[in-house]
């Protein structure tokens, strides 16, 4: 497990965005050589703040994706288990994720999978605990009548089987749920703790988000930013082996 500690949101999500670029051109992909990048969840298309809306919006319309290659969980579908069933055989065809990065709420959940969640769980329709609700409210003009209660969610068990994970966690909100992430157990009320146990998993976090941790901990992965910082540094200049 690896540590980023970066002093502002601003510099946590340049690192993020620079390690998932290097990590695309170490994979060197090809006409038939995906690079499969995970992202957390789906809610209905046809709504301006939907999942599908929101990557198609910030990401996807940016890059130059085959929208054949995007597969987003449709909140619409006739038969919701159908999709979530449909989505984790997609992930299966593709040979699995290659990077899974996420975010977590102040109550550790990551994506929709909330507190007491399975950390073996699937692709599934997962009801919203209300703090999950109010943290949405902002993108609908404050109106909890018009927040989704439910939605479609990969699975702890489905992010577990990527080959790597990236959590970006910031802000001071969110102190409490790291410090249960990387301090504490494996616990399936902060169900981000399940990652402690994943071979591979990189949090991201910002100053402020460390302010629940031990010192000697902040201390002992600050220590370390002189190799994570060779993870982001341009691939011309990095050697073999780094």
């Amino acid at each position: 497990m690896r540590l980023v500690i970066l002093e502002n949101y601003d510099l946590a999500s340049e690192w993020a965005a620079k390690y998932i670029c290097n990590r695309i051109i170490q994979f060197k992909p090809g006409q038939d050589r995906y690079f499969t990048l995970g992202l957390p969840t789906g809610l209905p298309r046809n709504h301006p703040e939907s999942y599908h809306s929101y990557m198609w919006n910030n990401f996807f319309k940016h890059i130059d994706i085959d929208p054949k290659n995007a597969h987003i969980l449709d909140g619409n579908a006739t038969d919701l288990q159908a999709e979530c069933d449909a989505f984790e055989m997609k992930i299966k065809e593709a040979g699995g994720i290659d990077l899974f990065v996420g975010g977590i709420g102040p109550d550790g959940h990551i994506a929709f999978n909330e507190p007491g969640s399975s950390l073996v769980s699937r692709t599934r329709l997962k009801t919203l605990a209300m703090d999950t609700i109010l943290a949405n409210a902002k993108y609908f003009d404050g109106d909890l009548s018009k927040v989704p209660t439910m939605a479609l969610t990969v699975g702890v068990g489905t992010v577990m089987d990527a080959r790597e994970v990236m959590i970006l966690i910031t802000g001071a909100h969110k102190a409490f749920a790291l410090y249960k992430a990387i301090e504490e157990g494996v616990n399936h009320m902060w169900t981000v703790s399940a990652f402690q146990q994943h071979p591979r998993t990189i949090f991201v976090c910002d100053e402020d988000a460390t302010l629940e941790l031990r010192v000697k901990t902040v201390k002992y992965f600050k220590g370390l930013m002189h190799v994570h910082n060779k993870l982001v540094d341009p691939l011309h200049s990095m050697k073999e082996g780094d």
